[in-house]
């Protein structure tokens, strides 16, 4: 078995990359997505390899796969009905919260409901100290009336989250045993032991998700398994996670929250190894797919993480690729509102029924449709085939939103274009204000479906560095899965002084979060394997309301070395807000450690030298900066190191088009990477 898999499946289409082991060449593939039948992508996807590469699945050695189905169920509030039971006389920990409004600056920005109602949380009398010391065990009656009434409500589901439960997770754990002696039949999830975090909402809120999407998750799984298995896949599949690792299906299965970025943080862990192998410092990686526009800050090859990412309404509170979803995708809809103003987005049309050129069924113009009617894709086939383009469908499509606005289509597409590029700006805009950036600094990396045929547009507006359009990146999530490591999270509360009274019990808790970490790595993935270990601490002032993340050396808690810990904890608060006070008393909250075991990784391959200006494979009328303009088209294959191509141009290949608007022009690196930058004359 010669063979590693990595696969994407997003809105549009189900992207794929294969490392042939033999000689680390990578293949790519895209087929269009099946939401309404999951699991028909894969078996789709592995018969077009077999018959465009010869790609047997009985050769595959290594599977492993992103997937929003966790995300896009909590977006679009299609999860299951759930009870919360938590300790008595604290039932309103959702409806409570943290009292803050998503927008303080919206007056009319209102708090999101709760994914659980009021109505369906029930009283445990029990009670555990903030010492983690059971102070009254479960009553057992008061769990049997929760579950009855859990059921009478039509619960299909249980979140169980006591005080004080990330100290001691005793008592949740016998509510569990009582429910499944009752109704055996409801998925409960333990909040201390989805993430054991201190803070009851934040704690509550990540079991309340995990719980929400589990048994659509369990069922995609499931499918998906069965899928690789009629297919004669051997090779037990991987998923993506959402601190950019990868786990076991087992486990996604039981921590469903953990995937829940699963196939967005695949494309920024693709994007920080271009960045790497190539030599890129300073990036912002722009995934657009077909339904929105993903960004993360990636600096000397190293995605940023970070705890609290928003998941549609709802804050999630495990470790995470730091990704902003700044806008509009390949597959938003243009669509006229009351008052007569074109907007686009945020419905999509996704792969069912797709861009109305698709011909598929859709009937409302995308931002697809847009391009399509600009002439700036519809040259050729897109995605290795799956869609053939239909110019005219497109235009009439156009047509009924050009009318009302007494606007010629083209008119209409470019604006749609620059309505959605407006949007990305506003996001990026901000991701930028609150990192501190320099665009000037700094490269788009484009990269998913849309990002090639968008990003250079945006690039103009915010006066960024340029763009870079890497080989493949059409399927660079599919590749960002692949060379994602094996890697988990753990993580053991504090919640104490740093002084060196802490010096016995900090120990241990390493030792114990690294005896954990590998045993996990063991049981889940067989011994003998490579892995590094990683202690991070959230750490605080005493009196502040919130921590700050400090990397911390294994050989300082071992040591004892407090004075170095301190040190550390001050430099990081003096860079991320501009002083600190080295005299103040320092708490430190939490331990965490993350285990990573490295997986082989693709080696680039250098592409043939040529000179001047490559020989366009012909030329096309395109509607570009509010001209109509003959420009060249070219053939990705066809392009070598170290050509140029002066803008306006067209690149065209497999799995994305590349749009070069007026003003800037391409270099291409020995990697065959495209770097499109303004031209400087």
């Amino acid at each position: 078995m010669v063979y590693r898999i990595g696969v994407d499946i997003g809105g549009s289409f189900t992207d794929f990359a294969v490392l042939d082991e033999r000689d680390n060449s990578i293949r790519t593939l895209k087929v269009l997505s099946r939401p309404d039948q999951p699991g028909n992508e894969i078996r789709t996807g592995l018969s077009s390899l077999q018959e465009r590469y010869h790609i047997a699945p009985g050769e595959v050695s290594y599977f492993t796969h992103g997937t929003t189905v966790g995300i896009n169920s909590v977006i679009q509030r299609h999860g299951v009905k759930l009870a919360l039971f938590t300790t008595e006389n604290f039932q309103d920990v959702l409806e409570v919260a943290r009292l803050k409004i998503p927008h303080i600056h919206d007056l009319f920005s209102r708090r999101p409901a709760p994914l659980i109602p009021r109505d369906m949380v029930f009283p445990i009398a029990e009670r555990t100290d903030r010492n983690g010391r059971i102070l009254k065990s479960v009553d057992r009656d008061s769990v049997v009336a929760a579950v009855e009434g859990a059921l009478d409500a039509g619960a299909e589901g249980i979140v169980v989250s006591l005080l004080h439960s990330y100290r001691n997770g005793e008592n949740e754990a016998r509510v569990r045993d009582i429910v499944a002696e009752f109704a055996p039949q409801l998925l409960t999830s333990c909040s201390a032991e989805i993430w054991p975090i201190i803070r009851e909402y934040e704690r509550t809120i990540t079991a309340t998700i995990n719980a929400y999407v589990q048994p659509k998750v369990i069922s995609y799984l499931e499918s998906f398994e069965t899928a690789l298995t009629e297919m004669g896949v051997s090779a037990p599949p991987l998923i993506t996670k959402s601190n950019g690792g990868v786990m076991a299906v087992q486990q996604a299965k039981a921590e469903c929250v953990q995937m829940i970025l699963s196939g967005t943080a695949s494309g920024v862990i693709g994007a920080s190894f271009i960045a790497e192998a190539c030599d890129f410092p300073k990036l912002l990686s722009m995934d657009i797919g077909g339904t929105s526009a993903d960004v993360a800050v990636i600096e000397n090859g190293e995605a940023q993480y970070g705890t609290g990412e928003i998941i549609g309404d709802f804050q999630i509170h495990i470790p995470s690729v730091s990704v902003t979803s700044v806008g509009q995708g390949g597959g938003s809809i243009a669509w006229i509102d009351d008052l007569g103003v074109l907007c686009v987005g945020p419905d999509s049309a996704g792969s069912l029924p797709g861009p109305v050129c698709y011909q598929r069924g859709g009937t409302r113009p995308t931002v697809t449709d847009a391009f399509v009617v600009c002439g700036m894709i519809g040259h050729g086939d897109l995605g290795y085939n799956a869609v053939k383009v239909d110019v005219d469908a497109s235009r009439r499509a156009m047509a009924d939103l050009a009318g009302p606005l007494g606007i010629s289509i083209e008119e209409t597409a470019e604006n749609i274009i620059q309505i959605a590029t407006s949007s990305m700006y506003t996001g990026v805009s901000g991701l930028l204000s609150r990192f501190g950036i320099d665009p000037r600094e700094y490269h788009f990396l484009a990269f998913g479906g849309a990002g090639p045929m968008m990003t250079c547009f945006l690039a103009r507006e915010m006066n960024m560095k340029g763009v870079i359009v890497p080989p493949t990146p059409g399927v660079l999530s599919a590749l960002g899965g692949l060379v994602a490591d094996l890697k988990n999270d753990f993580i053991q509360t504090l919640f104490a002084d740093l002084t060196p009274e802490l010096s016995g019990e900090l120990r241990d808790i390493a030792k114990k979060l690294a005896d954990d970490a590998i045993s996990w790595l063991e049981r889940e993935h067989g011994k003998g394997l490579d892995y590094r270990l990683s202690f991070l601490s959230d750490m605080r002032y005493r009196g502040q309301s919130f921590e700050i993340e400090v990397p911390l050396e294994q050989n300082w808690i071992e040591q004892d070395d407090f004075a170095a810990i301190r040190s550390a904890f001050d430099a990081q608060h003096e860079k991320l807000f501009g002083h600190a006070d080295s005299t103040a008393p320092v708490q430190i909250i939490s331990l965490r450690l993350v285990i990573a075991s490295p997986t082989p990784k693709p080696r680039l391959l250098q592409i043939a030298t040529g000179i001047g200006r490559p020989e366009p494979h012909g030329n096309v009328n395109c509607r570009m900066d509010g001209q109509s303009l003959n420009v060249p088209l070219y053939l990705r294959e066809k392009v070598l190191a170290a050509q140029v191509i002066p803008g306006p141009a067209i690149i065209a290949q497999d799995d994305t088009t590349t749009c070069v608007p007026p003003g800037m022009q391409v270099d291409v690196d020995p990697f065959g990477n495209l770097i499109i930058t303004p031209k400087t004359n």
